[in-house]
């Protein structure tokens, strides 16, 4: 059990915030804010607790460089907005130095101010420990809520906390309590669906999963791998012939750990992926040399529906196909909907998982979006994520 935010006294403390503000921009202007947003609950416990917050985060992929156009100054702004109160910006692009130090100094209980991006300094990506003790200076306490970044192993959110308690915020509770209990004491059936491009991807998820789930459901393209290894054609679809074997040993193992095994029975597809391509249903025995599967079909669908219909722990990552055309985005969509209507937990892993629930208009129905890709991979694969380890315990 981790120190959360609730095991310290922030009155008249500067609480150094690790948030995840890895945001879209487009000429200048937030175009997506939901991590803003994420961020808030933690933020507004501080101000309310007589905390002064110094906020961090990183933004894009700058390789340790100054990139004006990747500057967190638009993101200042509109986090601004959503709080209805002014974060100030502080501008440097060593992120940390004298001018930074002094503003720091000046803030007042309930004031917020946000650092400039994390990856201008070369120091953030290797976890330098002079780059964490000048980032540790600037607070009493450290708060880790970003958990997008929760498995690297920075300066912003292990090296600090060498330097300073710390703790985490009420996003980063939130996800290792869903997380934590769907993998060590779930509420059962518990059935898992995994989908995305490929099955080496997920190949540490599956080998975790497969010792405590009822049902798994192979979905998108990694789901081609598996058709291909029982004999079927697959065509021109994205499919790992390096992973056959591997595919095969994991429908044995599911066999023998009586986990029942669900993939496509029918599906859309179409000579090539274009945006334009026009989609045909077919049963997988009836797929062609020219035909490149790209979404699963209605019977699939009914088939899924039919295997968790009893499940009270769901947990999905990755889509069914290439939801982000329309013509071949159906079946992802039809999946978010059917777990929209469980009588379930539903947790729905990040990155493409994230974008198919809210492109379905069923976010709000589920129980729990994750905020990280990569983090809660890793969360099912049953890792410790370096930026939860790090924290005090309580």
């Amino acid at each position: 059990m981790k120190k959360t935010i609730r095991d310290f006294d922030f009155n008249d403390k500067t609480a150094l915030v690790r948030v995840d503000f890895n945001v879209p921009l487009k000429d200048g202007v937030v175009t997506g804010d939901d991590r803003i947003i994420k961020a808030i609950p933690t933020i507004d416990y501080l101000i309310d607790n007589g905390a002064k917050v110094v906020l961090m985060s990183h933004l894009g992929r700058p390789k340790g460089e100054y990139k004006e156009d990747l500057s967190l100054e638009p993101v200042a702004k509109r986090a601004s907005e959503l709080l209805k109160k002014d974060v100030k910006f502080l501008p440097s692009k060593e992120v940390v130095d004298d001018e930074v130090v002094n503003q720091v100094k000046k803030l007042e209980k309930g004031q917020v101010a946000l650092l400039e991006n994390l990856r201008f300094v070369k120091g953030e990506e290797k976890n330098d420990k002079d780059f964490a003790k000048k980032l540790a200076s600037l607070g009493d306490i450290f708060v880790n809520d970003a958990f997008g970044t929760a498995h690297r192993a920075h300066a912003s959110n292990v090296g600090v906390t060498e330097f300073l308690p710390s703790c985490v915020g009420l996003l980063v509770e939130k996800e290792i309590k869903y997380f934590e209990d769907a993998l060590k004491n779930p509420e059962k059936p518990f059935a898992a669906i995994l989908g995305g491009s490929k099955v080496s991807d997920k190949i540490g998820v599956i080998e975790n999963l497969l010792e405590k789930v009822d049902v798994l459901v192979i979905v998108g393209a990694m789901a081609n791998t598996f058709l291909k290894s029982k004999g079927l054609e697959v065509g021109k679809s994205l499919v790992e012939d390096d992973k056959l074997d591997l595919a095969r040993e994991i429908m044995t193992k599911a066999a023998k750990n009586h986990v029942e095994i669900i993939l496509p029975r029918d599906v859309i597809v179409a000579p090539e992926l274009s945006d334009d391509a026009k989609g045909t249903l077919k049963d997988v025995e009836n797929v062609g040399q020219d035909d490149m599967i790209l979404d699963i079909g209605r019977e699939s669908l009914k088939d899924i529906e039919r295997s968790l219909a009893k499940a009270k722990t769901v947990v999905l990552n990755g889509p069914c196909g290439v939801f982000e055309i329309e013509e071949f985005s159906h079946g992802t969509v039809a999946l978010a909907k059917i777990l929209a209507k469980l009588d379930a937990t539903v947790i729905v892993g990040g990155g493409d998982s994230v974008a198919a629930v809210e492109k379905a208009g069923v976010a709000d129905k589920l129980t729990h979006i994750s905020t990280g890709g990569g983090a809660s991979l890793e969360m099912l694969e049953g890792k410790k994520l370096p930026g939860i380890e790090a924290v005090e315990e309580a």
